[in-house]
């Protein structure tokens, strides 16, 4: 049994642990969880005019916010570092040091400490060292010029990411240029049906129609109200897929110009081809990766070579921590200066490894066959690239010019047809055609412009900018 004595102390322990885990449960419940809501975005403000954007604009909002492109900004700043590291190896280091060995002594009968390390009981020293390593690696320069190798591959790679977000912003830019062109052309039909309707019901009233053209006029301007709708919807859809990858803080107040009737003359192909061989960052990869690799053997080879070293040192350790003392052993000396320095130069010569420096060589040689083998599929892909990006632009401005004539035609048959039935030359369902039919061709025109504006990007991911 416990007196009391023992039991008050164990009791109002027991009560603080209580009252503290009320208390940190009382704090829990009343901060909470943080919870996620997600709500429609905000459509664009009203009180505030858009912001104009125009496709240049657009780039370089993309490469500020894109997480991708900053990853590969990124990898790039830190090879630009490891080169810098790798050149400062070479070079030689200057460091000081200053310490203080006090030694337990023998009592005054012995000058010296008890241990026999030291010289004295007290033992200063304050140096400067240099010091430089005659590693291969240094004396070859291997790593520095490895890290000069992945400091240009990053360069190439932070080019290919630049290519590729630019040819997603154009694709995303001028998709929604499209849907807005879409939208007008979805009401404008809307409008054109509506209004055909309204003239088969005058029509009809007065003798001059059958029912059944208004059935299929109501047919027709119910369809292209559902079109209308859909297009409206396109068009929000693409406007929140570009505001995702140009604003760090979902934003809809804004606009883009359309320019998809002034986009840049296609090159001839041997341009292209010119550009490619020497911008495309793709090669600059394969090549600098070859390049290291046949860097990486020559580290390996010289492994197999001496490495040198010196310290260079200069300072004071003395019994006293001053430029000038006696020394104890040789008082007859009288007072001698403490500064002086010292040099050590050494060597090392690999002897036996059983084998590991020849592995990895084996393993160096091996690296430098499969960089090799990839320069070479990274040239055939890229030409091929080539040839299936130029060809599709080439067709693809083919069929702008084609579909714009269409249009043209469409918008005149339309006009004809609409004369001819208000003549009675022509049914309602020729009327209905030549508008569905004028529909489609201003899409397929406005589709075709963005084949040509993508093709360009998709070309120019491989030639660079022209």
């Amino acid at each position: 049994m416990l007196n009391n004595s023992r039991r008050i102390p164990l009791m109002a322990f027991a009560v603080t642990l209580v009252c503290l885990f009320v208390t940190l449960n009382w704090a829990r419940a009343q901060e909470g969880s943080p919870t996620l809501e997600l709500a429609k975005p905000p459509g664009p403000d009203q009180s505030q005019p858009p912001r104009v954007i125009t496709l240049a604009d657009a780039m370089e909002q993309a490469r500020k916010v894109d997480a991708s492109f900053h990853s590969a900004l990124t990898d790039a700043k830190l090879a630009r570092e490891d080169r810098t590291q790798a050149r400062n190896a070479i070079l030689p280091t200057i460091s000081y040091t200053s310490q203080a060995l006090l030694t337990q002594g023998n009592g005054g009968r012995t000058t010296v400490g008890r241990f026999v390390t030291n010289d004295g009981v007290h033992v200063y020293r304050s140096w400067g060292v240099f010091h430089e390593d005659l590693s291969p690696a240094n004396y070859l320069g291997t790593t520095y010029r490895s890290a000069r190798a992945a400091a240009a591959i990053a360069k190439a790679k932070t080019e290919v990411a630049s290519r590729g977000l630019s040819a997603t912003v154009t694709k995303l830019y001028y998709a929604m240029a499209v849907a807005q062109r879409k939208y007008a052309t979805a009401q404008m039909a809307t409008d054109t049906a509506r209004h055909f309707y309204e003239i088969t019901q005058d029509a009809e009233r007065v003798g001059q129609a059958a029912h059944s053209d208004v059935l299929q006029a109501e047919i027709q301007y119910q369809q292209q109200d559902q079109a209308f709708q859909d297009a409206k919807l396109t068009m929000e859809s693409a406007r929140l897929e570009l505001a995702v990858l140009l604003f760090p803080t979902l934003n809809e107040n804004f606009s883009i110009v359309d320019d998809l009737d002034s986009a840049v003359a296609l090159p001839t192909f041997a341009e292209a081809q010119k550009m490619a061989a020497s911008k495309n960052p793709d090669l600059q990869v394969a090549l600098q990766a070859l390049y290291q690799a046949k860097v990486g053997v020559q580290a390996a080879k010289g492994a197999f070579l001496p490495a040198f070293f010196t310290d260079s040192v200069y300072g004071i350790e003395a019994n006293n921590y001053a430029l000038h003392s006696f020394n104890v052993e040789e008082p007859k000396a009288g007072v001698l200066p403490n500064l002086g320095y010292f040099i050590t130069v050494g060597v090392n010569i690999p002897v036996w490894d059983w084998g590991t420096l020849r592995s990895k060589l084996h393993q160096a040689e091996f690296k430098r066959e499969q960089a090799q083998v990839e320069l070479s599929q990274t040239q055939r892909e890229v030409l091929s690239t080539l040839y299936t990006s130029y060809n599709e632009a080439n067709v693809a401005r083919a069929a702008v010019e084609s579909s714009r004539q269409t249009a043209d035609l469409a918008a005149e048959s339309l006009r004809l047809t609409n004369l001819r039935y208000r003549g009675g030359a022509s049914t309602a369902l020729d009327v209905v055609v030549a508008e569905n039919t004028l529909t489609q061709a201003r899409n397929a025109y406005d589709d075709a412009e963005l084949r040509y504006r993508v093709a360009l990007a998709t070309l120019q991911t491989v030639t660079g900018n022209f």
